[in-house]
Order: C-alpha cells, then structure tokens, then sequence
C-alpha cells in the first residue's frame, strides 16, 4: 500500500529539485567551488555536533543488534570526518565536466558539429548505513550541476540529519539554494517503491547498500538505474608472484576496511607457491583477526600455520561470497586459466586482482577478466573514486551501461548534440 504522506513528500522535494536543477545546471564553476569549499568549512566545524548524532545512531544500532560489519560502516570519528572534508576540496579542485565539448568536426555541407557535456538532472539515491556517503554524492551531483533526492538508512538517522542541515546552509550562505539538495525524512520502505518509480521526478536513480536493495532495483525500477556494486573480490597470487608483495596486499586488501565492498573475499594461489606463501601469510593474517575459510588442497600444505582456531574448511558456499567482514576464503589451483574460470564463475564483476612478476601473465589477466577495475600487483582497496583522482564517487558501478566502476563527475553527465550552421537546409 502506498503511503501517501510519504507520497506527498517525495513529490514536493522532487518538485523543488526540478526547479532548483534549471539554475544550478548553468552556475558557474566558481560558485560550485565556493559553495563545495564552504560546506568543508562548516563540516570542519562541526565536528562535535555531528559526533554526538553519530553516537546516538551507534548506540541504537547496538541496541537493535545491528551486525559488526554495519556499525563498522556507521561509525563517524575525527579522522573519517577530516577525510569527508578533503574530499569536499578535492571535487571542488577538479575540472568541471559541464559544458565541455569534444568530438567536434565539421561536415561536408559546411555544418559544424560537437558533443557538449551536460548534467543528467535530478538524481535519486538510497543508501545504507554511511553518512559519509552523504557529502560524497553532494559533492559530485553539485560539481556536475545535478540536484539530488537523498533517503538514507534509519540506522543513521541523526547523523544524516546533522550532516543534511549543515550541507544546506552552506549553500544558502554561499547563495545557492538549498533545495538543490533534498532529503526525505522518511525511513518507511515505502519510499524506495515511489522513487524507483518516480519517472516524472528523477532522471537516475542509484542504490547504495546491500544484495537484497540492489537486487529488489534491479527488479521492479522503471526509473534509469545503477544496479550493480556488490563486490565478490579475489586476488590470485601467480606462479611468478613476490611472495612478499602478496602477504603486504592481501593484508591491506582485507584488513584495512574489511567492511566495504573492495575488500578482499577469495585469495586464489597457483600450487607452485601455495606451501611457502600460506606459511608466512596466514600467521600474518590471522594476528589480524582474520578468519581463513580453506579448501582441502590448502589445508593439506599449510603444515603448522593450519594449527590457528582461526584456519577453518572451507564450505561451497564460502566462494562466491561477499563476506564484509573479517572473514576469506583461499584455494589452490593449477594455472592461471583456473584462476580466470574461478573469477568467471563466482565474481560479480566488481574488483580483481592478480600479483604476478610475468608481464605475459598479467596481461592475460587484464584481457580476461570481466570486472569494473583490474588490477595488477596493487591492493583490490584502490578500486575507489578517490584513491583513482576522481576526488569522490557516488557508487561504484558494476553495470556496463551508462558507467562501469566509481562513478566521478563525468559518470553523473550526459551530453547534448551541438551544430553550426550558416543558413544550410536539407
């Protein structure tokens, strides 16, 4: 059943944002940057008010039972806030996308044409558990002169909220206004069912949270949709693999933030090293906390390493799954070509990783697997919009149709056909 106050509300706030999109969609990159620059400025100092609303979100969270892996997302502290902040700067430093013409050329009949960089319009995102995802999606959708529609989780409710008067202000201070930016209040489930539907109201739409969200988007949106970002990520350590750089990666790639979705889920090891890199790594890994989900082949040669509480068999289940928490799961195999039919069969086409001393390993590697991002020797942590110069990301997208990997700012544009005549008919 639709409910109709949630109704009311998502159709005034789409309706302000429409109406905002016509200015914002020509503001000139001046005062995008003032207006980018001023909400770092009040996010720096607002440090202890939004703290406090972040407390109250973690406590209830804790209260309600909510899994390590989601207050691991929800949590706020100094030195994610300072990295909310950079990253507002950062966008605000980069080049702005809107207006920039490429493909020009000039026909045979005198016309000249080009393709002019526009914004899409009115984006809608719902997103789960992080309010740093808050300032990420404004910060691009205002530098790529798109208004946006926000729903967080009820998890993070008052942070959101903190985060959403204080962004809102700094527009108004900085003379733009505020209704570029809306948010529903409303936590009701029914929301999502009105905006993947809202063609009328939102040009994108784009889901940040779990399977199931992305999944249920997948299935009934008629709005356009970025549908993809669960990410089952692997890593397979080559037979040419420094053994070294393969424990400092896969400690970084699963370690570092176990709860997102580039980190690490299935090591892959060819067999010719698998004795001597289990030996060293997972004493490493497991002094982490990490719980190693083995198939037979590696618990035949881990020899004392396997002797851990944390060292267990590994079920059918365990490959294929995106884990987001401290949790992998490691198998040998005999080639590379294995190892691309493993990724084949069980990745989601989001991150992969190869560590390889063989330039003609690496290279099959890169020509054969299916995913956003690819990389070669580098943690599978770096497929992030900020760590790849894009200052921000609004998602990182596992679709090939309209953006594939973080979406920057030029992934949150379209474009228009320009042309130049001098009085030429058809």
């Amino acid at each position: 059943m639709v409910n109709s106050t949630n109704s009311l509300e998502l159709i005034q706030k789409a309706g302000k944002a429409r109406d905002a999109f016509r200015d914002l969609r020509t503001l000139s990159s001046e005062r995008k940057n003032i207006a980018l620059n001023a909400i770092a400025d009040s996010l720096d100092q607002s440090h202890e008010e939004i703290l406090q609303a972040n407390m109250i979100d973690m406590e209830l969270g804790q209260k309600d039972g909510l899994s390590t892996a989601v207050l691991g997302r929800l949590l706020l502290d100094e030195t994610r806030l300072n990295s909310m902040s950079m990253d507002l700067r950062s966008v605000a430093s980069l080049p702005d996308p809107v207006g920039e013409s490429f493909d020009a050329k000039t026909l045979d009949n005198g016309i000249k044409i080009e393709k002019r960089r526009v914004p899409l319009g009115v984006i809608g995102c719902v997103y789960e558990s992080r309010p740093n995802v808050t300032t990420d999606i404004v910060a691009l959708c205002l530098k790529s002169g798109n208004t946006v529609i926000l729903r967080g989780g009820k998890e993070a409710v008052n942070s959101n909220a903190a985060l959403i008067k204080l962004i809102r202000q700094a527009l108004e201070k900085s003379d733009i206004s505020a209704d570029v930016v809306q948010f529903i209040n409303s936590t009701d489930r029914s929301v999502v069912d009105q905006m993947i539907r809202a063609n009328d109201c939102i040009d994108l739409f784009i889901p940040r949270g779990g399977a199931s969200l992305i999944q249920y988007v997948r299935d009934n949106a008629t709005v356009p949709s970025i549908t993809g970002g669960i990410g089952v990520v692997h890593i397979y350590a080559d037979e040419s693999a420094d053994l070294q750089k393969v424990v400092e990666i896969v400690h970084n790639a699963k370690t570092q933030r176990p709860d997102v979705c580039n980190a690490l889920d299935t090591l892959l090891v060819h067999s010719t090293i698998a004795a001597d890199l289990l030996a060293s790594l997972v004493p490493n890994i497991t002094s982490a906390g990490v719980e190693i989900r083995c198939d037979k082949r590696a618990l035949s040669v881990m020899g004392s390493a396997g002797s851990s509480e944390l060292v267990k068999a590994a079920e059918e289940s365990d490959f294929g799954q995106e884990f987001l928490s401290l949790i992998m799961s490691v198998k040998i195999l005999d080639s590379i070509d294995d190892a691309i039919d493993h990724i084949e069969e069980f990745g989601s086409g989001h991150t992969e990783a190869i560590i390889t001393e063989n330039p003609q390993s690496a290279n099959k590697f890169l020509d054969e697997v299916e995913a956003s991002v690819v990389l070669v020797n580098a943690s599978t942590r770096f497929n992030d919009g900020g760590q790849l110069g894009l200052g921000a990301e609004v998602a990182i997208s596992t679709n090939k149709l309209h953006a594939r990997g973080p979406m920057g700012l030029k992934e949150l544009t379209t474009y228009k056909w320009i042309a130049f005549g001098q009085g030429q008919v058809r």
